[in-house]
C-alpha cells in the first residue's frame, strides 16, 4: 500500500484546515464566494484567495469547480473489475488510461487488480467499451460493476481530524431518488455550454463567476442562476475543491466490499451511507466469482484508521463477510470532461 509521508499536509496551519473544510462541502453560489467562507473565519476574502492559491500551489487543491454527476447528463457509467496478468498490470493500465471516458485507475491487492470507472455517451454500449479495453490490454477478464441503487456520494476529507471513526450523519445530501429525477429530462444546448465551462477550474479571483460569464458572453447572474439550477435539479451535486488526498494527508483509501443478504440491502446501504468517514456507497452487481454486492469507500490517514471505519460499519450491521481492497498504485485521476469530441471519437472508433 502507498504509505510514503506527504509532507505538503504538514505545512497546513488550522486555518488552512478550515477553509478547506468548507471548500469541499460547497462553495456558495453567490458573486464574491471567498469573502463569503472568509467571514466566519476572520479572514479577508484576499486572505482567503491567497491561502488558496498557496494550497493549489502545494498541490493540495486539485480543482475548484462545478462537481456534475454523470448519470444525470445523460451518460452512462460504471466501475470495472479487471483482472490483468501481474507482469504486465502497468502496460494494462497504460491502455485503460488512453480512453478519454476514465477518470479514475487505480491498482489493487485484489485477483482482480486492475479497478477503473468508465463513462461512455449515451446509445454506447458500455460491454462493447470494456471488452474492446480487456482485449487491447491484454486482461484475462473484466466484470462491468455498474451502480444498482446510490446510497451515498461525496468526498469531504477530514483535514480537521476532529470526527471519530464512528461518526455518523442523519443527512445524506446526494442519493438516488435526486439522481432518478432528472435523469429523464434531456440536457439542452444551453445547458451544454454552461457544463463545458462550469466543469473547468475555478479562477482564484474576487469575482470568479464574472469571468465565467465572460467566456460564455453572458451575465454573471445568469451564471449564477444556472448554477443554483443545476443544483436544484441535481444535475450538479455541488460546486466545490477536490484535493489531492495523498498530499492533503491522506495516503490510504480503502474500498470496503461486503456480502449484505439481499433483503437487508437497503437498510444496510443507509446505515453504511451513514457513516461521515465513508465517502461513496453503492450496490453493485454480484457474479459467481464476486458475490459482494454493497462497496463503500473510506480514505485515511493510516491503513488502521481506515480498518477502524470499516471495523465500525461492520458492529452496525453485524456483517462478517467482507474484503478490503486498498490501493496500491493511482494510474488515473481526474475530473471527466463531459461532452467532449474526444469521448465521442473514442467510441465511434471502438463501434467499427
Amino acid at each position: 500500500m502507498e504509505t510514503s509521508v506527504q509532507r505538503p499536509a504538514s505545512t497546513m496551519d488550522e486555518l488552512d484546515r478550515k477553509i478547506l473544510m468548507r471548500v469541499q462541502e460547497a462553495l456558495p453560489l453567490v458573486p464574491t464566494p471567498f469573502a463569503e467562507i472568509g467571514v466566519p473565519l476572520g479572514l479577508t476574502e484576499s486572505d482567503t484567495i491567497t491561502r488558496l492559491q498557496r494550497l493549489k500551489k502545494l498541490r493540495i487543491v486539485r480543482q475548484i469547480s462545478a462537481i456534475f454527476d454523470t448519470r444525470a447528463l445523460g451518460y452512462q457509467s460504471t466501475l470495472v473489475a479487471m483482472r490483468a496478468v501481474p507482469e504486465r498490470l502497468d502496460q494494462a493500465a497504460k491502455v485503460v488510461n488512453r480512453h478519454p471516458g476514465v477518470s479514475h485507475n487505480y491498482a489493487r491487492n485484489h485477483a482482480y487488480n486492475l479497478w477503473f470507472t468508465l463513462a461512455i455517451p449515451p446509445l454506447c454500449s458500455l460491454e462493447q467499451s470494456v471488452e474492446r479495453l480487456r482485449r487491447l490490454s491484454g486482461a484475462e477478464s473484466a466484470r462491468i460493476l455498474p451502480t444498482l441503487r446510490l446510497f451515498k456520494i461525496g468526498v469531504q476529507l477530514d483535514v480537521e481530524g476532529t470526527e471519530p471513526a464512528s461518526a455518523r450523519s442523519a443527512t445524506v445530501t446526494y442519493d438516488d431518488a435526486k439522481r432518478k429525477a432528472i435523469q429523464a429530462q434531456p440536457v439542452t444546448d444551453r445547458e451544454i455550454a454552461f457544463i463545458r465551462v462550469l466543469q473547468e477550474d475555478f479562477p482564484l479571483v474576487s469575482r470568479p463567476f464574472q469571468t465565467l460569464a465572460e467566456s460564455l458572453g453572458c451575465s454573471e447572474a445568469e451564471v449564477l442562476e444556472q448554477a443554483r439550477r443545476f443544483q436544484e435539479q441535481g444535475r450538479m451535486r455541488r460546486y466545490a475543491a477536490i484535493l489531492f488526498h495523498r498530499r492533503a494527508g491522506f495516503t490510504e483509501n480503502a474500498m470496503g466490499v461486503w456480502v449484505v443478504p439481499g433483503d437487508r440491502m437497503e437498510e444496510v446501504g443507509r446505515t453504511m451511507a451513514s457513516f461521515k468517514k465513508v465517502s461513496h456507497c453503492y450496490q453493485r452487481p454480484v457474479y459467481p466469482d464476486w458475490p459482494y454486492s454493497i462497496f463503500t469507500m473510506v480514505h485515511g490517514r493510516t491503513v488502521e484508521e481506515c480498518q477502524a471505519v470499516i471495523d465500525a460499519i461492520a458492529q452496525a450491521t453485524e456483517l462478517t463477510e467482507y474484503c478490503l481492497l486498498y490501493s496500491t498504485r493511482e494510474y488515473k485521476k481526474i475530473r471527466l470532461k463531459y461532452f467532449d469530441e474526444r469521448l465521442d471519437q473514442w467510441e465511434a472508433d471502438a463501434a467499427q
